[in-house]
């Protein structure tokens, strides 16, 4: 599919805002005051900038609102109604950890169950979609769950749980392509069952249903070479689990080395949500002759 930098800006940041605000909820770390403040505030700019921008892949933004009505079948609604509670509720513990220096644990517990609750919503956007076989796999909600964690105990400054979670991530990425790149042919999709011919021997595409380009064609079908996605696949597990690892779990923590060490896990982050976009097989394809 077309890897549209607003959808990778939102799942990137809004899960790494809120895998912060969930430890935050749980009290890590223990900060309050200014600290706590700043630690707030690069959560709810992170979780709030990813939800804005995931409005502008909206065909018609200003109906964005309408996205809370559905929440009985959608999980794109869930996630709208999941993420205003989640902040509404850590923004309530924040009041009482910032200015009165003061933790409501069961606030914060109930946040922080929110805020995993808004991640598993916004995975399951995808996961759900059966269309899209590499999508449609347990692989994908424990991602972006194990995503999240781990970038949210990364920028609390929970080393001693982000380290060996790093390697954790890097690993289950790298099953999660093993397992990814074999889906769609497991799925048995193929155009013969795409256009119900099959029962008339081989099908193969004459010419293309149109001349021009389309919406399906620019949003659905998107070819990433096999060469440009093994590169970006080593480049991201370096930068989102090794580099970041040797950083902070082999070297002696340096808050200096451990700034740098979560710049670099997000560019890695970037990387491998780019290609989780970019190499998702639609069915649609089958009628185009992209599959």
């Amino acid at each position: 599919m077309h890897p549209a930098p607003s959808i990778i800006f939102f799942t990137v940041f809004s899960g790494l805002g809120f895998g912060l605000l969930t430890f935050l909820g749980l009290g890590k770390p223990d900060v309050s005051g200014f600290t706590a403040f700043i630690f707030f505030l690069i959560a709810y700019a992170m979780a709030v900038g990813g939800l804005i921008a995931s409005s502008f892949h909206l065909g018609n933004p200003q109906r964005a609102l309408k996205a809370f009505t559905q929440w009985k079948s959608s999980w794109l609604s869930r996630e709208a109604c999941l993420s205003v509670a989640a902040l509404v509720v850590m923004g309530l513990y924040a009041i009482g950890v910032v200015f009165f220096d003061t933790k409501i644990g069961v606030l914060g517990l109930i946040g922080s169950v929110l805020c995993l609750a808004t991640i598993f919503a916004t995975s399951m956007i995808y996961g759900q979609l059966k269309t899209v076989p590499r999508w449609n796999h347990w692989t994908t909600p424990a991602l972006f769950m194990g995503y999240a964690i781990t970038g949210g105990a990364f920028m609390a400054g929970q080393v001693t749980l982000a380290a060996p979670l790093l390697l954790v991530l890097g690993a289950a990425q790298l099953l999660a392509w093993i397992a990814g790149d074999k889906r769609f042919k497991e799925a048995g999709s193929t155009i013969e069952t795409a256009t119900g011919l099959g029962n008339m021997g081989k099908v193969r595409l004459f010419e293309s249903p149109h001349s021009g380009t389309n919406y399906l064609l620019k949003e659905m079908v998107h070819v990433v070479g096999r060469k440009h996605s093994k590169t970006l696949r080593i480049i991201g597990v370096v930068c989102l689990s090794m580099i970041p690892w040797v950083l902070v779990g082999m070297l002696p923590f340096n808050h200096v080395l451990a700034g740098i060490g979560i710049v670099i896990h997000v560019v890695g982050v970037l990387a491998t949500r780019w290609l989780f976009f970019a190499e998702a097989e639609h069915t649609v394809g089958l009628y185009y002759g992209q599959r």
